[in-house]
């Protein structure tokens, strides 16, 4: 009598069941390969409008590159034309990722995703780039790199009518890693759904139009993926790395601050989440901007949990953006007024903060100004354990 064979032990990775056997990080990255390809090149739904791209369902992705090139065409005709705070870099409105039933593992601006490339690639800077703002030349802080072009200049008044280029690209951080890949994408299985929507904000959150003054924005968006190839053992199974964790990154907004010390709650914590980072804008005035993060603007700048345990509190906004050029070789406070409590950038087993023992997290904010409309927009960085 034939003797049933037991099935082969399964282990379950962001939801996808693979054999048990198969996870071995050794043997996967002495047989992977990095393959990176162009995905979607076409021309960009328009201001207002969204543009969604469904992923190939192929190899681990661990991170993706969005570029946008093309022009502006101001024409002030009797008026004139100007530019936010929002330009450029947050024509991308809102970019969500969205991955094997995870809604929006990724959910923030194009602003914000500039910020996390300084802070999670150190070997890279802005120094040196000249880019326009306020009508000022400005060598430190941009975020931007010599390739792209802004077209006109962030925060310009009286544009001269005329046809200017644009080259804007943002990383996206599909994998907390692109060394060791923890939190990219198991995608070769017909099981996967994986989406990126590309929100594109409106004329009037980038452009201050009057007496007839026109900016018309044109171009092509490119986007591009990173992947690792799922290679064969030496059983004749596949091989993959610990995939048992997801990368998050969220935006959230808090419109209720006032003069003096506020504390905002984190929104989305809970037990299962780690912090790597949260990194922060506070955006004021009847044309909104980011205060530059100086001694002026901020005076204490911390986070605090349960009742009253503050591990890090910075005694004005001027040391702590010291503090955070020194992290990452970019002086992220100045022209976007980023600040950043990390937890990543020198040793994350150690510093990592646990969110489901960390109970009731918020930031310290405390104000010097009146604020006008004031609105904090922070980003949670996290990693969290994907679902069986």
């Amino acid at each position: 009598m034939a003797t049933a064979t037991a099935p082969a032990p399964q282990r379950y990775m962001q939801g996808i069941a693979v054999p048990a056997s198969s996870v071995n990080p050794g043997e996967f990255f002495a047989r992977t390969n990095q393959v990176d390809g162009i995905e979607y090149q076409r021309t960009y739904a328009g201001l207002g409008a969204n543009d969604v791209f469904e992923l190939r369902k192929t190899g681990i992705i661990y991170g993706l590159i969005l570029r946008f090139a093309g022009q502006v065409i101001v024409t002030p005709g009797g008026g004139s034309v100007a530019t936010t705070a929002r330009w450029p870099y947050d024509i991308v409105k809102g970019l969500r990722f969205t991955a094997n039933g995870q809604s929006n593992l990724i959910n923030v601006s194009g602003l914000k995703l500039k910020a996390h490339e300084v802070m999670g690639r150190t070997d890279m800077n802005d120094r040196g780039i000249a880019q326009s703002v306020g009508g000022a030349t400005v060598t430190q802080g941009t975020l931007s790199q010599s390739v792209e072009s802004w077209g006109v200049g962030s925060r310009a008044t009286a544009i001269p009518g005329g046809t200017y280029d644009i080259e804007l690209d943002w990383y996206v951080p599909v994998a907390e890693d692109a060394t060791d890949l923890q939190g990219a994408i198991f995608a070769a299985t017909s099981s996967t759904d994986l989406t990126l929507n590309v929100d594109w904000a409106s004329s009037s959150e980038l452009f201050v139009l009057a007496g007839g003054g026109t900016a018309v924005v044109n171009g092509t968006v490119t986007l591009e993926v990173k992947r690792c190839t799922v290679p064969m053992g030496a059983d004749g199974q596949i091989v993959v790395p610990d995939l048992s964790t997801f990368h998050s990154l969220i935006q959230t907004s808090t419109v209720d601050l006032a003069l003096g010390m506020n504390e905002p709650k984190l929104i989305g914590q809970g037990a299962g989440k780690t912090l790597l980072r949260m990194y922060s804008q506070l955006w004021n005035g009847a044309n909104p901007a980011p205060l530059k993060v100086d001694a002026t603007n901020f005076g204490k700048l911390g986070w605090r949990f349960s009742g009253n345990e503050t591990p890090d509190e910075y005694p004005d906004g001027r040391l702590l953006r010291y503090l955070n050029e020194r992290m990452y070789n970019s002086d992220i406070g100045a022209v976007w007024g980023f600040w950043a409590h990390d937890f990543a950038v020198e040793n994350a087993f150690r510093d990592a903060v646990d969110l489901g023992t960390t109970s009731e997290f918020r930031q310290l904010v405390e104000t010097k100004i009146g604020l006008t409309g004031g609105r904090l927009e922070t980003v949670a960085e996290t990693m969290f354990v994907a679902g069986s």
